[in-house]
């Protein structure tokens, strides 16, 4: 059933998310160059124990960026599949 026939009326949400992913491909190359910075600081910083806390929250929050943004961009991908197929 395609979306404008979809009686949930969810169909618009959809394509507006399927848009926004991939017109802003940006975001998650951002998302990850982010997360890999703080994961590097964060691995140079568990040299010192004095840094150690912060590193750990770094290297969460970087694990995070890059986590999200290769989600972002596994969506992407799917999402261009998806329109290639129809």
């Amino acid at each position: 059933m395609s979306s404008e026939h979809d009686p949930t009326g969810h169909g618009g949400e959809q394509r507006w998310i399927g848009a926004a992913l991939r017109d802003f491909p940006w975001v998650h190359l951002g998302l990850g160059l982010f997360g890999n910075t703080l994961f590097v600081i964060g691995s140079v910083m568990f040299f010192w124990s004095s840094t150690k806390t912060l590193a750990i929250w770094l290297f969460v929050f970087g694990s995070l960026g890059m986590l999200l943004g290769s989600a972002g961009e596994l969506l992407v991908r799917i999402e261009k599949r998806r329109r290639d197929d129809d």
